[in-house]
Parts: C-alpha cells; sequence; structure tokens
C-alpha cells in the first residue's frame, strides 16, 4: 500500500472527512486530497501531526507493521475528546456540559454516580 493510500485508509478508519481529518491538522481539504491522490508527498511534520493527533503507529507510515493505530490509554482518550470539546463553540453542548460537570462538587459527583449505576442496571 503506498504512503497516500494508507492516509486515505486512516482517514476512513477514523470516519472523517476530508475537511475534518485538514482541520485538526491545520490545512485544508485540498491539502490531504493532494495527499491521497498521489499529487503530494508527506512532510515530516505532517507525518509527526497525522502519528500524534490520531495515534497512528508511526511504523504503519513507515511500512514496518500492519497495525495502523497505536493502543491509547483511557487518559490520553479523554484528553482528546477534551482538546476537541475545548475547540468548539462556547455555546456547543459539549462545551456547556462539560463545564458544567467541572462545577460539581463532590456531593454532586456521589448523586451522579449513582443516576449512572442505576441507569447502567437498567440497561442490563
Amino acid at each position: 500500500m503506498t504512503e497516500n493510500e494508507k492516509i486515505r485508509a486512516i482517514r476512513i478508519a477514523l470516519n472523517m472527512t476530508m475537511d475534518a481529518f485538514g482541520k485538526r491538522l491545520g490545512v485544508g481539504r485540498s491539502a490531504i486530497s493532494n495527499i491521497e491522490n498521489g499529487n503530494r508527498g508527506l512532510t515530516n511534520q505532517l507525518t509527526t501531526s497525522i502519528c500524534r493527533e490520531f495515534h497512528v503507529n508511526p511504523e504503519y507510515l513507515a511500512g514496518e507493521s500492519e497495525e495502523m493505530f497505536l493502543e491509547v490509554s483511557k487518559t490520553d482518550e479523554i484528553s482528546v475528546f477534551l482538546g476537541d470539546v475545548l475547540r468548539e463553540k462556547d455555546e456547543s453542548f459539549k462545551k456547556r456540559f462539560v463545564a458544567a460537570l467541572a462545577g460539581l462538587n463532590d456531593d454532586d459527583w456521589a448523586v451522579l454516580e449513582k443516576i449512572l449505576d442505576k441507569l447502567t442496571k437498567e440497561k442490563d
């Protein structure tokens, strides 16, 4: 698989449009399109950004491994999520919800935990 095919495979595996993929990397849709179509190669900087932003295995891009993604810890997963939320507009539901969670005290967290436990037990 060529480098440009790998970039397309990564983007598709992430279920992202060229616009969304490029935005996370700080480039436009046309840059991603040019890379995927083989009209432009990957720079070292963009390769580093793709690996860091999407937890892509650099050995996969180098052709040294078939594992596309690195294992991500729960902490890293939460970090990525929060980073995405912080980039949203202030009025977005996700940002308002995280802000509300940030304002909870210990008693509020205990109540929320009881609600979550009840919801997950009802689901089973």
